[in-house]
C-alpha cells in the first residue's frame, strides 16, 4: 500500500496540475470507487460538475482536492467548500492523462479539466475510492479521526511520544495505528525502527520518552528521503501522476532484507510476524530490552 510519501508524491503532481482549473465533468466507471458515497457514483458525479480545483492536500495515506464553486449565478452556497477525498489503497493510481490516451482495463473513475487534461484513477484491485463531502478544519470530514502525520508542520512530536508511551504494546503496532501519527506503514515502520536501533516488539511504555522522540524523529528523516527519490516502488502498481516509479526501495536499511547483512553491523537481518505483517530487523542493533 502506498504510505505517506508516495501519497505526497501524487499529491505534488496533482497540485501541479489541477489547481485553479475547473472541472467540467466526472465519471464513475465502478461501483466500488464511490462505495462509501450515500448517494453512490450519480452523487460524485453531480457533486464535482463545475467547480474549481483551488488547492490539494493530504494527511496520512489519504489526499484530497478542495473545491470551490467559482461561476456566476450558481445555486450552490458560495462559501460552502468540499473536498474530493481519494484513497489509493492497496493499487490506486492518480494519473494525468490528454484526450485519446489508451484506456486501462482498471480505469475506475476519471475527471474531465477544462484545459483538456484528464485525471484517472486507476486501481487494480480496487480497494481505493473516491468521496465528496465537507470538510471540517480544512480536512475531509470523513478522515477527521486521522491523526496528524510526521510530515506537519503542526505535529507536536513530544505530545506524540508521550502518547506511545502511554501505551503498554509492542511499539510496531503502534506506528501502524492510524489515530496516533498517521502515514506509516509496514516499509517506513521497520525503516524507522532500524534508524533509531529498537526492535519492533518493544513495548513502549518501557521506551524512554527520549528515544521514542527519537524514533519519530528518525521518521521524518526517513520519509523525507524517500520524497526526494520519489517514494518507494517494488512493481509497476505505485507510480506519480505521469507514470513513473519512485527509487527509495534501493535505499532500504530493513524492509524486505531478510537474512542480508545489516548495513550498520553486518549481522544478518530477521523476519518476524506481529500482528500479520512482517517486520525486519537487526537483532543486535535492535534488541528488545
Amino acid at each position: 500500500m502506498p504510505e505517506l510519501p508516495e501519497v505526497e508524491v501524487v499529491r505534488r503532481g496533482l497540485d501541479a496540475n489541477l489547481v485553479g482549473h475547473r472541472i467540467t465533468a466526472a465519471h464513475v466507471l465502478h461501483p466500488r470507487a464511490a462505495r462509501n458515497q450515500p448517494g453512490g457514483a450519480p452523487e460524485i458525479e453531480t457533486s464535482l460538475d463545475g467547480l474549481t480545483v483551488t488547492a490539494a492536500r493530504r494527511r496520512g495515506k489519504f489526499c484530497w482536492l478542495l473545491l470551490a464553486d467559482t461561476t456566476p449565478g450558481s445555486h450552490r452556497a458560495p462559501h460552502t467548500e468540499l473536498a474530493l477525498l481519494v484513497h489509493l489503497g492497496m493499487s490506486g493510481q492518480m494519473l494525468v492523462k490528454t484526450p485519446g490516451a489508451e484506456t486501462s482495463p482498471h480505469l475506475r473513475a476519471y475527471l474531465e479539466l477544462d484545459d483538456g487534461k484528464q485525471i484517472w484513477f486507476v486501481d487494480q484491485r480496487t480497494f481505493g475510492y473516491w468521496w465528496v463531502g465537507p470538510v471540517r478544519d480544512g480536512v475531509p470530514e470523513r478522515v477527521a479521526h486521522i491523526a496528524m502525520d510526521l510530515l506537519d508542520q503542526n505535529l507536536d512530536v513530544h505530545a506524540a511520544a508521550r502518547l506511545l508511551k502511554s501505551r503498554p504494546t509492542e511499539i510496531k503496532r503502534l506506528l501502524l495505528n492510524q489515530e496516533i501519527v498517521s502515514g506509516i506503514g509496514n516499509i517506513y515502520a521497520d525503516e524507522m525502527l532500524w534508524e533509531a536501533g529498537i526492535h519492533p516488539m518493544q513495548n513502549a511504555s518501557r521506551v524512554s520518552l527520549n528515544r521514542l522522540r527519537g524514533l519519530l524523529m528518525s521518521g521524518i528523516e526517513v520519509m523525507n528521503r524517500a520524497l526526494a527519490e520519489g517514494g518507494t516502488s517494488f512493481d509497476s502498481l505505485y507510480i506519480n501522476v505521469n507514470g513513473n516509479s519512485g527509487y527509495f526501495s534501493r535505499s532500504l536499511q530493513a524492509y524486505g532484507r531478510t537474512g542480508k547483512p545489516c548495513l550498520r553491523c553486518g549481522t544478518a537481518l530477521r523476519r518476524i510476524v506481529i500482528g500479520g505483517r512482517s517486520s525486519h530487523f537487526c537483532p543486535r542493533c535492535q534488541r528488545r530490552r
